[in-house]
């Protein structure tokens, strides 16, 4: 039971590609949990020191957050869920480098900026 090598020359670029593109609006989920993890769980344990000007609770995440997680989230799945069934990557493979790509254009932008 070989692997199909060319198969998989093939369909690794899509979906590098596809999760690389992905991962560019993918910078606001990534933004928006950041923002999240700083000013609420990690600033109760100690860890961060939190915007002294976030006062307004969590009705805005629930009314914006939660919509533009669920929505990218989505649309992540939908886009490398055909990808998956079509790629000779095994899923242990498949999803983690899925992940990372799709995160490369946020932690470049925390690089850069």
């Amino acid at each position: 039971m070989g692997v199909n090598t060319g198969h998989m020359r093939k369909s690794l670029p899509a979906v590098l590609g596809v999760n690389l593109l992905l991962g560019v609006p993918g910078v606001v989920p990534v933004w928006l949990l950041s923002y999240f993890a700083v000013n609420w769980p990690l600033k109760a344990l100690g860890w961060t020191v939190g915007e002294p000007t976030e006062n307004d609770g969590m009705l805005p995440w629930l009314l914006v957050g939660g919509p533009v997680l669920l929505l990218f989230g989505l649309v992540w799945w939908l886009a490398n869920r055909p990808l998956r069934r079509r790629s000779a990557l095994e899923a242990r493979v498949y999803w983690p480098v899925s992940v990372l790509m799709t995160l490369v254009p946020s932690f470049a932008l925390m690089i850069v900026l």
